[in-house]
């Protein structure tokens, strides 16, 4: 039990320092499930003892969403929470750095109509757009992280004795992190190094498109004129580095809206609105989303691509290898922040601004004429295998590997 709760006190204070990186003055926002009252306190503590001025938590609770979900009046779900948004966008603009812990069960809304679902992600998508734009922007710093729950736990490791699946989900969830390590700290900087490697490598290439091969995939994706590849490691625009995934192992940018074409194949599934999404094709023209099919899911899918115009787009290219910590540990997670890390994936709904020469100071409307997308919404799903060839196209036309059966070719 010390070293759990040793390993738990790294944790926490890398999500402090390197995740968040609470600076002196600053305020902090966490948003957390009620399960994860122990660690917050330590966060807070932590956030405290690095300069915090405000430590602000802001509960969930997964039994009284789904209570809500299962009873609630049907206007309910199409009200703006102008409220939240409103305090959450002050907040940044103050210079707040925000934390999401995560313990999402996969299932929690399955059942439950779908309308309601896609009215209550529409109302807050709109609510926050402001929100989004500034952090599309590292505008201020933001983190995601997660603890294991019950639920989450038992869809992960079915087969394990049940008092044992939680324990076993808190030490994947540690090993992903590097927190089983002597120096976490020490060891995200030199793995942050690495992803930097990458992105420098692609920015120097400036490829016109990337082409994917694999079985159920051929893609083409094309990029905008000055696009950026970014890492793990973002800075806000006080010039404070910060993590926003924990785990991360993706090197990523923006495609251009209008020139994806071609059919791509998940790899996993995608936990999306409390549903799966399983063994899914799209189809791209021009950019535009014109088919989908899914084998678990259908539905949902096909709600998640009509949430608005910019929803029948992509936002983001990313490049994760195969053989990578989270990959080779053969765990589904049923968890977007950690299977996007064992996956080559794209992303449905927004580009992030930063991605583009410039763009962490252009509005909507430039970032728009420059190629980018918008969005309510940014959903990232799983296309990666170990089958997966990716070429890189030059202005020329030339192809260069990039990606060999699912790894770095370079």
């Amino acid at each position: 039990m010390a070293n759990f709760q040793d390993n738990l006190n790294k944790y926490a204070d890398l999500a402090v320092r390197v995740g968040a990186n609470v600076q002196q003055g600053q305020i902090l926002v966490v948003n957390a499930p009620i399960e994860s009252a122990e660690f917050v306190r330590m966060i807070t503590e932590k956030a405290y003892k690095a300069g915090a001025s405000d430590v602000r938590v802001n509960w969930n609770d997964e039994k009284i969403t789904r209570l809500k979900y299962e009873h609630a009046a049907e206007e309910v779900f199409s009200e703006s929470p102008k409220w939240y948004a409103g305090e959450m966008t002050e907040l940044v603009e103050k210079g707040a750095a925000v934390l999401h812990v995560l313990a999402e069960n996969p299932d929690l809304l399955k059942g439950i109509k779908q309308e309601r679902i896609v009215a209550n992600q529409k109302a807050k998508g709109q609510a926050m757009t402001k929100y989004r734009a500034y952090q599309q922007a590292d505008k201020f710093s933001w983190c995601l992280v997660a603890v294991p729950s019950p639920e989450w736990a038992d869809k992960v490791f079915p087969d394990a004795p049940q008092e044992e699946r939680v324990q076993k989900l808190w030490d994947a969830i540690f090993h992903t992190v590097r927190v089983d390590q002597d120096n976490p700290v020490e060891a995200w900087t030199k793995h942050l190094e690495t992803l930097d490697e990458k992105s420098k490598f692609l920015n120097e290439k400036k490829y016109k498109k990337l082409h994917y091969i694999a079985p159920g995939t051929d893609l083409t994706i094309e990029l905008p004129e000055g696009h950026i590849w970014a890492a793990g490691e973002s800075f806000n625009e006080n010039g404070y580095s910060f993590v926003a995934n924990m785990p991360t192992e993706e090197v990523f940018t923006a495609p251009l809206k209008t020139g994806v074409n071609g059919y791509v194949s998940s790899t996993k599934p995608l936990s999306y609105g409390g549903n799966i999404i399983d063994l899914f094709t799209i189809t791209f023209e021009n950019g535009r989303i014109v088919g989908v099919k899914a084998e678990e899911g259908q539905k949902v899918l096909e709600h998640l691509v009509e949430m608005d115009e910019g929803s029948h787009y992509l936002g983001e290219v990313a490049l994760v290898p195969h053989q990578s910590p989270i990959s080779d540990s053969n765990i589904l997670y049923f968890n977007t922040l950690f299977d996007e890390n064992a996956s080559n994936h794209l992303a449905i709904g927004s580009a992030y601004a930063f991605c583009l020469e410039g763009g962490k100071n252009m509005n909507q409307e430039q970032l728009s004429e420059h190629g980018l997308n918008t969005s309510v919404t940014h959903v990232d799903f799983m296309i990666g295998s170990g089958e997966m060839d990716i070429f890189g196209v030059t202005a020329d036309g030339k192809e260069e590997p990039v990606f060999k059966q699912g790894n770095w070719a370079f």
